[in-house]
């Protein structure tokens, strides 16, 4: 219940429309209480042979034909608004959901599936719809018609009253065993279905590889299975079901059996009337409908339930990245970037950096060099806060980013990311990605200075071009440079160029490089880069090596010392001069 209520809390937003609904409830409930009324008294005037029958009948015809249209009016009002409440409920979830997710630091979704992701914040939030347009205002009118019919049917006849719910025990009994059981087969049926999902997603994500490998009959396999296991864990649940409903109409119609027969022993020896036990039997359809229906309800709350849970575990799941409670606003930076004693580990007890200490000055160009797995992107990822440091401190302009507002700290900087990620959209929407107010000249200015507005002339729509999911529609080479562009375009005073080129040919590595000589003037940068022949011009090399900072200083001084640096330098050349022949 505690579930339930706070999901209902939630909805408050929407209690107006809920309690539009609930007075169309009301109305709904009355006129179906008072309908077998109307037939008792056509009987009563039969029985009695009143002499005034056709026109009193033609009287409770019409009293018939408005109660009819007024239930029809109420069910309406009452669809509507609920079905209202509860979509938009389910989008506001769904929007609240997405928004926590963006929230999250990157340590949440080490271990987490984007399906399985995906299928939380679209399957699960539809189950909320049941909840809202469904179970509880059924629930509500459920309840009032068994309250009502029950004191209907101890004012007509207590003894055939008492009778008819001989078998509410064993309802309610049957209830709650069944609640037991279903929740957990439910919840199974949520958790496989977010496992499809997730499969289905990488399968989709990596179809070139999958066409490149000949695999699609073991793809074709694991869907397959995956598709076998929620309709297993679904059939479990509907199994139950299917016992369950038909268990308890059984035992709706056993009270109804009792009725009849004692009820016309009654009737046949006077002390029942006619017209009292054909009401009592049309009440007590009404009067077990309400508990046929509440187990219906009882699934429906069981499947909102699954749903709600694993809802909640995403908007109870904390950033461990967290904001300071008055975090300062960075506004015009210089880039005096301060790495003091930071250590940072991934997994406890096994650091990826440890004990680094590295000062940037304003305006420095600064490169990362060392093998692959030292710790260079992960250095990266701290400066934006992705993640905090185990020990020590970062700074910028002499602010402790622990302290720093996330938003005002990542708008000072431009990243170009090894992995390139473009959206599915125009080539200017992307290029405009991190500036979304750029003017087409300014668009067009920083592609030329990325070298990229040859290509996009070329295109068929040349910037309005739709560059398909991840930009699937350019090469590797062509999406880097757009990459680029949209660093170029955002001018931030810090710019991040983890492997900038490492998707380009040599002779567009260097035709880039020129162009960004007059980008990276007068802001700090910094440099992730394998190709060591990019890093010269490097004010000053860090080379990291087992996490810990190895050798620093520029270019020459390094090659000269001979040390670490010159070695993997050598390494290269030996590599680049095999690959010539």
């Amino acid at each position: 219940m505690q579930v339930i209520l706070r999901l209902l809390q939630s909805a408050r937003k929407y209690w107006k429309y809920l309690m539009i609904s609930m007075v169309a409830l009301l109305v709904l409930t009355a006129t179906q209480l008072y309908t077998p009324w109307i037939i008792r008294d056509l009987i009563t005037l039969v029985t009695n042979q009143d002499p005034l029958l056709g026109k009193k009948a033609l009287h409770l015809a019409l009293v018939l034909c408005i109660t009819y249209g007024i239930q029809g009016i109420s069910q309406y009002i009452r669809a509507y608004y609920t079905h209202f409440a509860a979509w938009n409920f389910v989008s506001d979830i769904r929007v609240q959901m997405y928004e926590h997710l963006q929230q999250l630091s990157l340590e949440y979704y080490h271990d987490k599936q984007t399906g399985q992701l995906m299928s939380r914040v679209s399957n699960d939030t539809a189950t909320l719809e049941l909840l809202i347009a469904h179970a509880a205002p059924d629930l509500i009118i459920n309840l009032l018609i068994l309250i009502g019919v029950a004191f209907i049917l101890f004012s007509i006849n207590v003894t055939l009253a008492l009778l008819s719910i001989i078998s509410v025990p064993f309802l309610i009994l049957m209830g709650i065993y069944f609640a037991t059981k279903v929740r957990p087969t439910f919840r199974q049926a949520h958790q496989t279905l977010a496992e499809f999902n997730a499969t289905l997603h990488d399968n989709l994500a990596g179809i070139k590889e999958i066409q490149v490998f000949n695999q699609q009959d073991r793809e074709k396999k694991r869907i397959f299975k995956s598709s076998q296991t929620y309709t297993i864990a679904m059939l479990k649940a509907l199994r139950l079901s299917a016992f369950y409903h038909p268990a308890m109409q059984f035992l709706n119609n056993m009270g109804t059996v009792l009725v009849i027969g004692y009820g016309g022993y009654l009737a046949s020896i006077g002390k029942v009337p006619l017209e009292d036990l054909i009401a009592f039997i049309l009440y007590l359809n009404i009067f077990y409908q309400p508990i046929s229906n509440l187990a219906r309800l009882n699934e429906d709350l069981q499947n909102a339930y699954a749903g709600a849970q694993r809802i909640f575990e995403i908007l109870d799941t904390p950033s461990v990245v967290q904001e300071a409670e008055n975090p300062i606003s960075l506004k015009t930076v210089k880039g005096d970037i301060v790495f003091e004693n930071v250590s940072f580990a991934y997994e406890p007890g096994n650091d990826v950096l440890k004990n680094i200490n590295l000062h940037i000055k304003p305006g420095e160009m600064v490169a990362l060099v060392g093998p692959t797995g030292v710790g260079k992107t992960t250095l990266i990822s701290l400066l934006h806060r992705f993640y905090d440091p185990t020990e020590g401190n970062i700074r910028v302009d002499g602010q402790d980013l622990r302290f720093v507002s996330l938003d005002s700290l990542r708008s000072q900087m431009s990243i170009v990311l090894q992995d390139t990620f473009l959206f599915n959209g125009t080539v200017a929407e992307n290029i405009a990605y991190g500036k979304p107010n750029a003017t087409k000249e300014e668009i067009i200015a920083a592609a030329k200075a990325a070298h990229a507005h040859e290509f996009i002339e070329k295109l068929d729509y040349g910037y309005d071009s739709i560059i398909g999911e991840r930009g699937i529609k350019l090469s590797g080479g062509q999406k880097q440079r757009l990459s680029i562009a949209r660093a170029i375009l955002r001018n931030a005073p810090i710019l991040i160029l983890d492997e900038a080129t490492a998707s380009v040919d040599v002779q567009t590595e260097k035709l880039i490089y020129e162009a960004m000589d007059n980008v990276v003037a007068n802001r700090t940068t910094l440099m992730i880069a394998h190709r060591l022949s990019t890093v010269k011009k490097a004010d000053k090399i860090v080379v990291l090596h087992e996490g810990k900072i190895k050798e620093m200083g520029t270019h020459q001084e390094l090659y000269e010392k001979k040390g670490f640096y010159y070695q993997l330098c050598q390494i290269q050349f030996q590599y680049q001069s095999k690959s010539i022949y």
